[in-house]
């Protein structure tokens, strides 16, 4: 999708960004982007568990969900 742009097409996008926003008001965006696409990606993940966990039998569904909160503790 954006492999098209390139370094000087995404230099411009943010030089426009600073002239339109202004330099106290472009880490805020930044943040609120951010913050946004980690929900989306939440959700996405969300609904492709919730679907896969339709189609596992409940021994499957036992094991994955093991494995999930030992990754989860473990950090990976």
């Amino acid at each position: 999708m954006l492999s098209g742009i390139g370094i000087p097409g995404l230099i411009l996008i943010l030089v426009i960004a600073l002239i339109i926003f202004g330099p106290s008001k472009l880490p805020e965006i930044g943040r609120a982007f951010g913050s946004t696409l980690k929900e989306f990606k939440k959700a996405t993940h969300e609904l492709v568990n919730h679907e896969d966990e339709q189609k596992t039998s409940p021994e499957d569904r036992h094991k994955l969900h093991t494995v999930e909160r030992t990754e989860s503790k473990t950090g990976m």
